[in-house]
């Protein structure tokens, strides 16, 4: 392949033919591509520095490269019909750009194509309150989110404001009418987005991440009164996430923040992916929190800690640990040993369930998330949105 001439539009195209859910442009390494979490090249060719430079400066608006000459970094979504919609993140790294492009589905799935628990699906008749989706990058977040988003869509009417940096999955109004934007283009920030957006008269609020003090404030406002707030963190647990949010806060305002949340927060899905043994593609596990007055005290009292025993003994309200959530996953078979260790939250703990799968005994407790290995859908219908 002869890079220089045919430029990021083709790599675009070789990644997407060759099943890339990223595709990675450094200079002084080869076009990179992830295949189900596996790098692998897409070409042997190191890209010189001044190569890579003028190739991504010709792909770029002119807007685009004043941004990129301001903040040093780019996010934007691009959507062609050779490659569906991506998100590209353009930067610097020791004085030369570097690419970084996730693709997105084209089509938005549904709640139950993820393979997630069917839990989530009530999430979106919520009148009210935070829903918070959260796992490292990667995880697929933006594509659950998208799928509650769709969820809302397709059964109320409803005003539905999206912030996002930037905008992926395109969404068509159904029953519901929902305004798209980008941060960067349609607004400085998610901070100031955020401050204005309870004045547009919105339903539901899509906040594509909650990054900062200001962000975080805002969205446990907008929850509290009275919109329905779907929002990500890069968190891993439900307890995790709790103190993240509190953490962010002075000593001051923690209290109140502990109060806020006790009221406002509805869910939290912490979710990671893993490549699908036996099917291929990618499957998620979930850890599973809804908010019960015993969770609402823990978290106004500072008893964070609480929180991952009330989720394992809260599989009636649909609740479920991370941990366990990846030993059902290693019980149907669709999961190495490896792999479900590699994301452990407590190892020791997720390794003696694994053992007891091995010796012949199946997960509890697991029936209200997933519907048990014999009503989870078949592992593979989880393929393709994922892919």
């Amino acid at each position: 392949m002869t890079q220089t001439s045919d430029g990021i539009s083709a790599l675009l195209v070789a990644a997407k033919q060759a099943g890339a859910s990223d595709l990675l442009l450094v200079a002084g390494a080869p076009p990179s591509i992830y295949v189900n979490t596996h790098m692998e090249l897409l070409s042997r060719e190191p890209l010189a520095a001044t190569e890579l430079n003028d190739m991504i400066m010709a792909f770029l608006s002119g807007k685009q490269r004043e941004r990129l000459s301001n903040d040093r970094d780019l996010d934007f979504s691009l959507g062609r019909a050779e490659v569906g919609r991506c998100r590209i993140n353009v930067h610097y790294q020791r004085r030369s750009l570097a690419v970084a492009v996730r693709f997105v589905s084209s089509e938005i799935p549904q709640l139950e194509e993820l393979g997630l628990p069917p839990l989530l699906t009530a999430m979106a008749e919520l009148p009210r309150g935070l829903v918070l989706v959260t796992g490292p990058t990667g995880s697929g977040k933006s594509t659950t989110l998208a799928a509650l988003l769709q969820q809302i869509n397709r059964q109320r009417r409803a005003h539905v404001i999206t912030l996002e940096d930037p905008i992926e999955f395109a969404f068509s109004n159904d029953k519901s009418i929902i305004e798209q934007r980008e941060i960067g283009d349609d607004s400085p920030s998610f901070a100031s987005a955020l401050r204005h957006v309870v004045r547009q008269k919105p339903d539901v609020i899509l906040v594509g991440e909650m990054r900062d003090l200001e962000t975080i404030s805002a969205a446990l406002t907008a929850a509290e009164t009275g919109h329905l707030v779907l929002a990500s963190l890069h968190t891993n647990t439900a307890a995790q996430t709790v103190e993240r949010i509190v953490d962010v806060f002075d000593s001051r305002r923690q209290q109140q923040v502990r109060v806020q949340l006790g009221s406002s927060l509805r869910a939290i899905a912490c979710q990671t992916l893993f490549p699908n043994e036996r099917d291929g593609g990618m499957i998620p596990a979930v850890e599973l929190m809804v908010m019960t007055p015993a969770i609402a005290r823990a978290i106004r009292e500072s008893n964070t800690h609480l929180i991952t025993g009330m989720i394992e003994t809260g599989g009636q309200q649909g609740m479920q640990t991370l941990d366990a959530a990846i030993t059902q996953r290693f019980a149907e078979g669709v999961i190495s040993r490896d792999a479900a260790m590699s994301k452990a939250t407590e190892g020791e703990r997720l390794e003696r369930l694994l053992d007891r799968v091995d010796a012949g005994h199946p997960p509890t407790g697991t029936s209200a998330v997933t519907g048990g290995a014999k009503k989870l859908m078949p592992a593979g219908a989880s393929r393709k949105p994922w892919e």
